[in-house]
């Protein structure tokens, strides 16, 4: 495959959509949505090929519960798309204005990124996601999914560019690395020429590799071990309930919980109600300080050097005891807090220190982990969940795909 020739095609198609009309951006997404279910039996059947290669590489089954689409999942991701429709276009609308003292009108008005290079796993939903968002954004997309998803991207994207075509856009709006090669990877993150943004979605390798190796701004995002401290103050109960969703709802995503951390004080009462509901459903990796506090778990282990700084993405989950939230967050600074991390409290000043104090892309007071989303955050899908601190953090929505111009307007004025 001839990348640079991708680029320039990207190129040229971003210069299209910058100028497209709302309607007409709506109009891709509609037909998308619309061919997604139409198309249902042939993007299913190509996925089951995906699963079916997955099984035979010997993938975990947290990997293929990523990698898996079925009727209902199909269903949701045209949803998502409809939803995105329903959303306000960002493009165009100024951010801020005011008048200088020499008469100018000076203000900055949202404008697309221009082309977005996106490199994810086995998440074959990811292509939807970045194309939606991206061409609502008047963006142009290329994707590199993994090989672990190649059947089913392949189906995707010809009813993406089949859309893009009959909506009157450029089928080049979105593109697609079929081949698996990891140079053609190396290619991408050097196409700074062409390509303005790389989102890397996947493993602490992944973000590794594009952080070290590309000439274009990276966003790092996806990976981070998310925590929950249930404090003194807390409803035991309902916080049972809040741990048992974090973790078991859907566990190989990356917003699900990695390690709890309980008071002191409640510990002993506290851990008794979450055997009660987790036993025999999670396994638990627990710290000496807990381990006395969970005799007869059915499925747990002692925790190991590295075991607290473990994104599972299964249905395992880390279990210490603290002495306070102080010490709560000195344990997720350590290790990576740095995605979604929520405190359970009835008590105010712990929950502002915790606000406070864990640096997190998102933080929640009395709720689940599994709420960073972007649909759950009213975004529309997200096209990654950013963990840097630069331009973007959290669920990367719509906003999130633009930059913004200065626009100066006057009496034909110059500068004295």
């Amino acid at each position: 495959m001839d990348l640079t020739n991708m680029g320039i095609a990207a190129k040229e198609a971003a210069f299209h959509l910058a100028t497209a009309s709302t309607a007409q951006k709506n109009q891709a997404l509609a037909i998308i949505a619309d061919e997604l279910e139409a198309n249902a039996g042939t993007i299913l059947e190509a996925n089951s090929k995906d699963i079916q290669l997955g099984r035979n590489a010997g993938l975990t089954e947290a990997l293929l519960d990523r990698l898996l689409l079925n009727e209902e999942r199909l269903t949701g991701i045209a949803n998502d798309v409809r939803n995105v429709i329903s959303l306000n276009d960002p493009v165009g609308s100024e951010i801020d204005s005011k008048v200088l003292e020499n008469g100018m009108s000076l203000s900055r008005r949202r404008v697309p990124l221009g082309v977005v290079g996106v490199i994810y796993e086995a998440r074959p939903n990811v292509t939807i996601d970045i194309a939606a968002l991206c061409l609502k954004t008047g963006n142009a997309s290329i994707l590199r999914g993994g090989k672990e998803t190649f059947f089913s991207n392949m189906e995707l994207v010809k009813v993406i560019q089949s859309a893009l075509e009959k909506a009157k856009l450029p089928a080049a709006s979105v593109q697609y690395i079929e081949k698996p090669d990891r140079e053609l990877v190396s290619q991408l993150l050097k196409l700074d020429d062409y390509v303005d943004m790389i989102i890397p979605r996947g493993g602490a390798g992944l973000h590794k590799l594009c952080k070290e190796n590309s000439t274009i701004p990276v966003i790092i995002g996806g990976f981070g071990i998310s925590h929950i401290f249930v404090d003194e103050s807390a409803d035991l109960d309902k916080s049972v309930d809040v741990v048992e969703n974090s973790k078991v709802q859907r566990p190989s995503a990356c917003n699900s919980l990695d390690s709890l951390l309980v008071h002191e004080a409640i510990a002993p009462e506290f851990l008794a109600k979450l055997k009660a509901r987790l036993d025999g459903k999670v396994t638990l990796v627990a710290d000496a300080s807990a381990k006395e506090l969970l005799v007869g778990f059915a499925d747990q282990r002692d925790a190991v050097e590295g075991d607290f700084d473990t994104e599972w993405l299964s249905y395992t989950l880390g279990v210490k005891v603290v002495a306070d939230v102080k010490e709560a967050v000195d344990h997720m600074r350590i290790h990576n807090a740095s995605h979604s991390d929520a405190i359970m409290t009835n008590s105010l000043e712990s929950s502002e220190l915790f606000i406070n104090s864990v640096g997190s892309a998102a933080v929640y007071v009395n709720a689940s982990t599994r709420f960073t989303d972007g649909a759950q955050f009213g975004l529309g899908a997200e096209v990654a969940v950013s963990t840097q601190k630069l331009h973007a953090r959290g669920p990367m929505g719509l906003e999130e795909l633009t930059s913004y111009k200065w626009v100066g307007k006057a009496n034909y004025l110059v500068r004295s």
